[in-house]
């Protein structure tokens, strides 16, 4: 029978794996891309990773997401994290529009969905115990800073896809990182400057996690973007995966081992075999974070992802993804039956995950290097 996961792993993580195999101990960071509809695919594992796996091993684990990513991490950070991950699931798939939604349709959307997910869960999700919280935003510069009509924020997207075209470092003049985070977690290995974005780093509370929340996953142009979120610069925020779409950072800063002699390992489930730095890098496949100078960033890193032939067994042969609401147009109940088949479908990933870490094989893990 075909697997359906693929394992990669940077070159320090495959030495690892070779000599320990799979520790949960051993896990240090968990990245979450941002990329819609597609995060759904992880729900099984998700659920075991946080629900059992990794609690089994306490320690401290930064967990950084953008968009979706930031979605999941917060359900990670509940007490319950099991409910919470079927709670996003179930909202998420629920989602529904008119034929031509405005921007504010959306927006309200998402805004009910959030209040539904995190509502009266807040506390212990900025609060839990060992997980440390990062949500990726981006705020405008520019253009993008304040516009004041649609057509013009139009006009400061055009002028930034242009700029990144040309390089991702002219991106910088458009857009700046914001991390909305755990006061409590250093991150020195993030904080220092690693690319040519202004990075700002503000502490999570309870009263920021929602437009926190909102605004890592504001998708520029068909939702409204996220103004003067509390303990934050003010300006106008948008989508977190515009600058950071599959999280492409410098993990390899982390230290060989903690104080306490566990591994520094980042552990990155993932919906695809790669890792496109930027939103806007997703059509210029030149630009791959292992196909630049910073190859080295991804070195321990152990990246899950569903394979090809698990892909083609979901409906229509794929994640599930935004084009979906376009496809299924107002037949809402199909697509959400669509989706929550492939939901479904993630335990297979879950199982042979947990047959991996069970039984170590390193026939199944392929280098980091593509």
């Amino acid at each position: 029978m075909s697997s359906a996961i693929q394992i990669h792993a940077g070159k320090t993580a495959f030495a690892h794996l070779e000599k320990h195999g799979l520790q949960a101990q051993d896990v240090a960071v968990i990245p979450a891309a941002a990329g819609g509809p597609k995060g759904l695919i992880l729900q099984g594992i998700d659920q075991w990773l946080f629900g059992e796996w990794l609690p089994a091993a306490p320690r401290e684990r930064s967990l950084i997401g953008a968009s979706i990513g930031s979605w999941r991490m917060a359900a990670a950070s509940c007490a319950d994290p099991v409910a919470a991950f079927q709670r996003l699931a179930d909202l998420y798939c629920e989602q529904s529009y008119p034929e031509k939604p405005s921007a504010n349709d959306v927006t309200k959307e998402i805004q009910s969905l959030l209040r539904a997910f995190i509502g009266g869960y807040e506390r212990e999700i900025v609060q839990q115990p060992l997980h440390r919280l990062h949500l990726m935003t981006n705020r405008g510069r520019g253009a993008l800073n304040a516009p004041n009509s649609e057509a013009k924020a139009k006009l400061g997207f055009v002028a930034a896809t242009f700029a990144n075209l040309a390089s991702r470092s002219r991106l910088a003049k458009h857009l700046d990182r914001v991390v909305i985070g755990d006061a409590r977690d250093p991150l020195f290995w993030l904080k220092a400057k690693f690319d040519s974005f202004e990075t700002q780093f503000c502490a999570l509370g309870v009263d920021n996690l929602a437009p926190a929340l909102l605004a890592s996953g504001t998708l520029p142009l068909i939702m409204e973007p996220v103004k003067n979120i509390p303990h934050t610069p003010a300006g106008t925020y948008w989508d977190g995966g515009i600058i950071d779409y599959h999280l492409a950072l410098p993990y390899s800063r982390l230290p060989e081992k903690n104080v306490r002699g566990n591994s520094e390992l980042v552990l990155y489930p993932h919906f695809t075999d790669h890792i496109v730095p930027g939103w806007l890098d997703k059509s210029l496949p030149w630009r791959r974070a292992h196909a630049g100078q910073d190859r080295h960033w991804l070195d321990n890193v152990i990246m899950v992802s569903p394979s090809k032939d698990f892909l083609r067994s979901l409906p229509r042969g794929k994640l599930p993804d935004r084009k979906d609401f376009f496809y299924y147009g107002t037949n809402h109940q199909q697509r959400m039956t669509a989706w929550r088949t492939a939901i479904a479908e993630s335990a297979r990933m879950r199982d042979e995950l947990i047959a991996f870490i069970t039984k170590p094989d390193m026939q199944k893990v392929q280098t980091l290097n593509f």
